[in-house]
This record gives C-alpha cells, structure tokens and sequence, in this order.
C-alpha cells in the first residue's frame, strides 16, 4: 500500500510519476491564467487552486509555494514559445549566419500566429516584458543574459563587426523590436488598425519573410557605415 504525505498538516496522497507530471501540469495551465490575468501581484495559490480543482496544499507541495510556481510558469512559457531545443534544430546544420537567422525567424513567426497568440503565455510574458516579477530578475542571471549574449554574437556575425561595437547593441534591439511588439499588442487592436496585416496561422510563412528581409536589409546598411568609422 502506498502511503501518504503530509505536508504541514494536510494529507496529499503519493501518486505515481504520471500522475505527478498531470498535476504539476494543471497547476502551471491554471497559473499561467491567472497570471495572465491578474498578475504575479495580485494571484493567490488558493485561486490559482481553486481553477485547477486541486488541494490548495498542492502549490507549495509541488513547487515550494506561488514564487516557485510562477518561476515556473514563465521558463513554461518561455519553451512553449520560442524553445532552445526548436532553436537548436532549426539552425542545425546551417553555418551561414543569414540562413540561421530566417531559420529562427520562421521559427518566431509560427509561434507568433499560431494558437499560443490567443493563450495565456502572451499575456504573461508581456507582462514581464513591462514589469518584471522578483521571478524574472532572479532568472537574469541564468537565462535572460546568457540568451543575450548569444544574440549579440549573432548579430555581429552578420553584421561582421566587434561584438562590443555599438552597432551591434543597438541592431540586436532592432532584430527583437517587432518580435516583442507582437507579442505586447492586443491582437484585436491592431487588427483593427491594421486589418490587412495578417496574423493567422497561415501568415507565419510570410510574416517570417517580412522580418527577415527588414532585419537583414537595416544591420547590413547599418553595418556599411560603421565599417567605415572603423
């Protein structure tokens, strides 16, 4: 027989592994709502609880309280909507920098029209985008500035400058601009402001060309001018 834990005072039963993953899962999809919603801020375990249908003792249980959850929540989203492992692939085998960045940016372009638009892991990380959580500085360190760092390499290989020149800084904040003004907007907005500029599924492969072509055209005309301060 299998037994129980207790954890301070309130019985959670041993399950098994597949059970565990299924739980943990339905917390982080009911965190992520609220989150999404509410914000880190103003989100308590019990509602986070409470829309999962799971034991309010559950949170802590399984992610040492809401901080761990929503720590949780945001290396969730930030998988589901531009993964390392999707990166990794989809620059595989590619040694020239051009073709890497439109393999990357087809890959950006499908999460940006497909169905994780309309779920809850925009909302969240636009939310940080704005105002970042105690959750998101303590993952600086580990996640946000190693990512720029690698961005930065890549942007002064196809720029074919120092890593430390400016133009290399500043072209990396042009390449990420309209990636985060997409996932920042609200869509009905600026479909309404903009209703020929097409943002369903079937977009992706011409919206990931159109990034391409503005990104290479600006650091490569960019990149001419600074080459000649050199």
């Amino acid at each position: 027989m299998k037994r129980g834990v207790t954890y301070r005072g309130r019985a959670i039963s041993a399950k098994p592994a597949e059970d565990r993953q299924k739980t943990q899962l339905q917390l982080l999809e009911a965190a992520g709502q609220e989150f999404a919603e509410k914000g880190f801020e103003r989100t308590t375990a019990k509602e986070i609880c409470e829309r999962a249908g799971i034991n309010t003792a559950a949170v802590n249980y399984y992610f040492g309280g809401i901080e761990g959850l929503h720590a949780a929540v945001l290396e969730e989203a930030r998988n589901r909507l531009f993964s390392a492992d999707a990166i990794s692939a989809a620059v595989a085998g590619k040694s020239d920098a051009k073709a890497k960045l439109g393999a990357v940016l087809d890959v950006v372009a499908e999460a940006l029209t497909g169905p994780l638009s309309s779920s809850w892991v925009f909302a969240v990380l636009g939310r940080e985008l704005v105002s970042p959580s105690p959750s998101m500085l303590e993952t600086k360190e580990k996640v946000i500035l190693p990512r720029a760092r690698l961005l930065r390499q890549f942007v002064a290989e196809l720029m074919k400058l120092p890593e430390d020149h400016p133009a290399v800084a500043r072209g990396c904040v042009s390449l990420m601009a309209p990636i985060c003004m997409l996932i920042l907007a609200d869509r009905r907005h600026l479909g309404r402001a903009l209703p020929a500029l097409g943002l369903k599924s079937d977009d992706g492969p011409s919206l990931a060309r159109h990034l391409f072509r503005y990104a290479l055209a600006g650091l490569e005309a960019v990149a001419r001018d600074a080459r000649k301060e050199l």
